[in-house]
């Protein structure tokens, strides 16, 4: 039966080989990455493609319903101002 401290030390050599083999694997990878890059004359841009999407924050939306008597508008979006509220919105449409 193995002890405590062997097992430590096995368990030290086997962190070792670990991150001996990762880094040879890494290097395969890079030089591999590398290649392909060279090979087909790619850039970062091409292969970092931004996932970001466009955003409409901020963006003006049109205006839905006019206020005939002060010019007052409301998009529809967002709580309704007081003089449209318990009305018939199809009067104040901007068609």
């Amino acid at each position: 039966m193995t002890t405590y401290k062997e097992l430590l030390q096995q368990r030290e050599q086997l962190e070792k080989q670990i991150t001996e083999a990762r880094q040879r694997e890494n290097q395969a990878a890079i030089e591999k990455v590398r290649s392909l890059v060279a090979e087909f004359g790619l850039t970062s841009d091409d292969i970092f493609v931004s996932a970001k999407k466009p955003t409409r924050a901020g963006q003006k939306v049109a205006a839905k319903y006019r206020n005939p008597a002060t010019g007052d508008t409301w998009t529809g979006r967002g709580k309704p101002p007081r003089w449209i509220q318990g009305k018939d919105r199809a009067q104040y449409s901007i068609a």
